[in-house]
């Protein structure tokens, strides 16, 4: 509190001054809601004074009762008993009957005890977002409506990923590589999070904005998923330079999806691959567009909706973790006992399915940036070739055959920029 406040007025006086303000805010909003005139006239318990007594009843209990706090608690069972008669009151009067303003009640009668604690920060957030709250009842009800209840599981799912596994993981090097399970399990976390982001996009989207953005979005969630299913929708689309652009343009999100994780993991890495990366994942996405939308393109914007499951499968989260260590186990053995050649095979191998995992595992390998990097690379353009048979094998033929040249040719693309 300022000095020159507290000169003018004694601090316990400007105590009473905000419990007081703080009070008739809620109360303020409770009459108000009380005398609206769209609403049905129904009782309702207290309004601008008697929200401002709670909170003075609050302040003035523990005020005498110092760092002693059974008579602020003793006090707060007594007002919860009046406000329990006021709600049965409520359910015997009315077939429908919420418990908002006795819990109101209670959230003032708190706020008087924590300004005489001193907590006047806390005190203010509690009963501004209590006003919030409570003004914003129908909005929040309206979203609640809106939201399904799979996406109210799936971030329950990232909440249990994060704060109830993480803490728990231990933060410790186990075995002769170096592994530390809770730098694994933010790894984990941190895919899961780019892929949850680009799905919530998604659905945000409704699937408009044609093949472009679903591409777009596809790639940061997986562009061997996207691959998949753009190639199965364009037996159906009779677009083949849409479809085969788009699918080059997934491709060229991985890259700079890939940026991102290793600049969050490995920033040594990151610069390594940042400008070979930019130039492969730039020239994918402009190329990409721009075959899309050449004269002998059929005029169609491809229309689509990519029903890519949910990232935050615990299931998808555990296989993750398991090919993480799965293959850093791999990256040292091979290393060991075959050199750089065991590495790059490997790599090569990795890039048929999900290159995130190996990926992730290099910035945890303690290997040289150059090493790394070119290891990377070679999964990355391994991925992209694979991809392009998977394009050419679920495809029809003319999206299939321009989709394996330009995921070649990005492939090749991704490699030869490391020289520069």
């Amino acid at each position: 509190m300022p000095a020159w406040l507290t000169s003018l007025v004694p601090t316990e006086g400007l105590k009473i001054m905000l419990v007081l303000f703080l009070s008739f805010l809620v109360g303020f909003e409770r009459e108000e809601h009380l005398a609206d005139p769209s609403g049905p006239e129904r009782y309702a318990f207290g309004g601008v004074r008697t929200f401002p007594l709670l909170g003075l009843i609050g302040y003035a209990l523990s005020l005498v009762s110092g760092d002693n706090l059974i008579p602020p608690t003793v006090g707060f069972a007594v007002i919860g008993a009046f406000l329990w008669l006021s709600y049965q009151h409520k359910l015997a009067t009315y077939k429908t009957a919420g418990v908002t303003t006795e819990t109101s009640g209670l959230v003032t009668y708190l706020v008087g005890v924590l300004v005489s604690h001193g907590q006047w920060w806390i005190a203010t957030t509690i009963a501004v977002t209590s006003v919030l709250l409570l003004e914003l009842k129908t909005a929040l009800e309206n979203l609640s409506r809106r939201v399904p209840r799979e996406e109210i599981l799936a971030f329950a799912k990232f909440l249990f990923l994060t704060a109830v596994i993480l803490p728990i993981v231990p933060n410790r090097t186990f075995g002769s590589f170096g592994f530390n399970p809770f730098k694994a399990w933010l790894i984990v976390l941190a895919a899961s999070g780019i892929s949850y982001g680009s799905y919530l996009l998604q659905k945000a989207s409704g699937g408009h904005g044609g093949m472009f953005l679903s591409a777009l979005l596809g790639g940061a969630y997986s562009s061997t998923v996207t691959t998949v299913i753009l190639a199965k929708r364009a037996r159906e689309a009779h677009a083949p330079q849409v479809c085969a652009g788009s699918i080059l343009m997934a491709s060229g999100t991985m890259y700079l999806r890939l940026l991102i994780l290793l600049a969050l993991f490995n920033r040594a890495l990151a610069a390594s691959l940042l400008l070979p990366f930019l130039i492969a994942g730039m020239g994918a996405l402009g190329f990409g567009w721009y075959w899309g939308r050449v004269p002998a393109s059929s005029g169609k914007d491809g229309q689509v909706n990519l029903p890519i499951k949910n990232p935050l499968e615990l299931s998808a989260a555990f296989l993750f973790a398991g090919m993480f260590m799965v293959l850093l186990a791999a990256s040292h053995y091979a290393l060991e006992h075959f050199g750089r050649g065991g590495i790059y095979g490997l790599a090569a191998i990795a890039g048929v399915t999900d290159i995130d995992p190996f990926v992730l595992g290099m910035t945890q390998s303690g290997q040289a940036s150059a090493f790394a990097a070119h290891a990377i690379a070679i999964a990355a353009s391994s991925n992209n070739v694979a991809k392009g048979f998977y394009a050419f094998g679920f495809a029809d033929r003319r999206t299939g055959v321009q989709a394996l040249v330009l995921l070649s040719a990005l492939a090749l693309l991704g490699l030869v920029a490391l020289l520069f």
